[in-house]
């Protein structure tokens, strides 16, 4: 009996070692990125957000379908546009730096000047239909430009304030 049960202590154990199968060097764990082999030659189209868009065919929708600027600012205009930006706008804009809503700096060389009067004066129908409005309303996570009212003669002095902006 004490035979037998040598055996099968035997016999239990080669067959223990024999079931294990190959043993695995596990790696130890890194914060490191793996480098890989393989190079990637796709290349990723960045594209712009829509405040560095340049855009100047469209005209926008509302009132202002064309308009003239003069060579020369009218400083006089432009100091009105200066003051009606400082009460009305800088809640929302800084001259030179993006706020809650973007930098009026080089305005001019992104947009048409019917597009930023539109922009001005017709806020909520342009975010609605213009697709650089809506991608500027994205941009500055969905916060609309509000409706200020401003006269056309308001819109305008701003206009010329923002030529300033250079």
């Amino acid at each position: 009996m004490k035979a037998l049960l040598n055996i099968l202590a035997i016999l239990s154990i080669v067959l223990a070692l024999s079931c294990g199968g190959k043993a695995e060097k596990k790696k130890p764990f890194s914060y490191e990125k793996q480098s890989t082999t393989e190079t990637s030659t796709t290349v990723k189209s960045e594209k712009l957000p829509a405040s560095k868009t340049v855009d100047l065919k469209n005209k926008g929708i509302g009132p202002i379908s064309s308009i003239t600027l003069d060579a020369e600012i009218n400083q006089e205009m432009a100091t009105h546009g200066a003051d009606v930006f400082k009460k009305m706008c800088t809640a929302c804009h800084r001259p030179d730096k993006k706020f809650i809503g973007p930098a009026p700096k080089g305005i001019l060389e992104r947009r048409t000047p019917e597009w930023v009067m539109n922009m001005i004066l017709n806020p909520d129908e342009m975010t609605q239909n213009d697709p650089l409005a809506r991608e500027l309303l994205i941009e500055f996570n969905g916060s609309p430009m509000a409706n200020q009212n401003l006269s056309e003669e308001d819109a305008r002095a701003v206009l010329e304030y923002f030529r300033t902006l250079k």
